[in-house]
């Protein structure tokens, strides 16, 4: 018997030696085609290739074997493709976000959406996760990059954050028998990314998500960081996880369909940081040229939140700067039952937390935006969801305060110091 074991190991190390060998064969011809293809401004991957190609040679696979050779080639050809970005100088419009295993790449490039595949490995099972309320033709560029698609159209508006389409995901990708090696890709705004990120995190203990945020709010903010989930009972973001995406891919081209609320709305995210973290920015915002700046705003307040993320990924700290205006925002935005979009609740959440001169400033940003400038929820209510928030304890909660644009101060408070904050505020408005 040891001698067959013997035998069997010494077969497996010769033909192991033997793929090695043909291994750096193969990434030297890789390197061949992706020189060929730069120069000639070929798109480097090729989905349908790559699936052609694992057709051809299954026939030469015992049948019992078919499934763990697919497997095998799939991690062949996703790490070929990782060398050729390897080789490639990283572009000035992409961003990394550095967190060990778990880092990922950020692009901010207008038309980059109809060269998803070039980025991310679509070769193959991917469900695709959008809404109603974003263009179809947004998933379907992606589905046309990706060796096997299913696309999974929710209703748009902050509800569907909900467990029962949590469920419809998993139950989807039961039904289509996703493994492992599949992944997920979330096209559309704030509650698609933090939804399909959840499912993607939970099914089969975690499998590959990829960020495509078609809103200013998604992709100035909530597209990076790793932060999934879904609404309970009433309550934002009470379940979920942590689950950083293996790419996040934003072509500000996407924003053409958006009415002017809803952009409006996400450059609220991007105030929020210019005050916490870049006086420079929020001068920008004061100057009124917002539309021909938008590439460099997104840019900018990404580079703050990946900042703060590669320092406190699971928000034990630094990261709770990234929450300013957000405890009396989800106050108001429960209160509020859906009459106000998130990005005007963070607006309003963040004018008691700043100081007297600071206020001042921001209201005429707010403003100039079409952002309210004026907390008109029953305070009663706002006040009662405040004490749900998650990051809040039985001594209190954790604030973030800015005195001058740029510099913050975070604060532990009791309750009624918040109400008191906020009460003040509301009785300046009323003057």
């Amino acid at each position: 018997m040891e001698n067959k074991l013997e035998s069997a190991r010494a077969r497996i190390n010769a033909v192991d030696k033997e793929i090695a060998r043909l291994w750096a064969e193969r990434m030297a011809a890789v390197k061949d085609v992706s020189d060929y293809k730069k120069e000639q401004g070929i798109a480097v991957f090729d989905a349908s290739r790559e699936s052609e190609l694992i057709s051809r040679n299954l026939g030469f696979v015992p049948e019992e074997l078919a499934g763990y050779y697919i497997q095998f080639m799939n991690g062949v050809l996703a790490a070929s493709r990782q060398y050729q970005r390897d080789m490639l100088s990283k572009p000035a419009d992409m961003l990394t976000v550095s967190l060990g295993d778990r880092s990922y790449d950020i692009l901010i490039r207008r038309g980059s959406l109809s060269h998803a595949s070039e980025f991310m490995d679509l070769s193959r099972k991917v469900l695709i996760v959008t809404d109603d309320g974003v263009p179809r033709e947004y998933a379907e560029a992606v589905a046309s990059q990706c060796r096997e698609a299913y696309i999974s159209t929710l209703p748009h508006g902050e509800k569907t954050k909900c467990l029962e389409s949590f469920r419809q995901l998993l139950s989807e990708m039961l039904e289509h028998k996703f493994t492992r090696q599949d992944c997920v890709v979330a096209v559309g705004g704030g509650v698609i990314g933090d939804l399909a990120g959840f499912a993607a995190s939970a099914y089969m203990r975690g499998i590959d998500f990829y960020n495509i945020p078609t809103t200013t709010l998604s992709q100035i903010d909530s597209s990076i960081g790793g932060k999934v989930a879904i609404d309970f009972d009433s309550y934002k973001n009470t379940v979920g996880a942590f689950w950083q995406p293996k790419f996040v891919l934003i072509d500000p081209d996407t924003l053409k369909t958006l009415d002017r609320r809803q952009y409006s709305c996400g450059l609220a995210e991007a105030v929020k940081m210019s005050l916490t973290s870049d006086a420079g920015l929020f001068e920008l915002f004061e100057s009124g040229d917002i539309d021909s700046n938008l590439d460099e705003i997104i840019r900018r307040s990404l580079s703050i939140k990946k900042s703060v993320v590669e320092q406190d990924e699971k928000e034990t700290g630094l990261r709770k700067i990234l929450n300013f205006g957000h405890t009396i925002g989800h106050g108001i935005e429960t209160a509020e039952n859906g009459r106000l979009m998130h990005g005007e609740c963070v607006a309003l959440g963040m004018l008691p937390m700043c100081s007297p001169e600071v206020r001042k400033r921001l209201k005429a940003v707010l403003k100039n935006l079409g952002l309210p400038t004026a907390i008109t929820a029953d305070p009663s209510a706002v006040k009662s969801a405040m004490t749900h928030d998650k990051k809040s304890s039985k001594s209190g909660v954790t604030v973030v305060r800015v005195e001058k644009p740029g510099e913050f101060a975070l604060e532990n408070i009791d309750f009624e110091e918040l109400f008191r904050r906020f009460d003040s505020c509301l009785q300046e408005e009323s003057l």
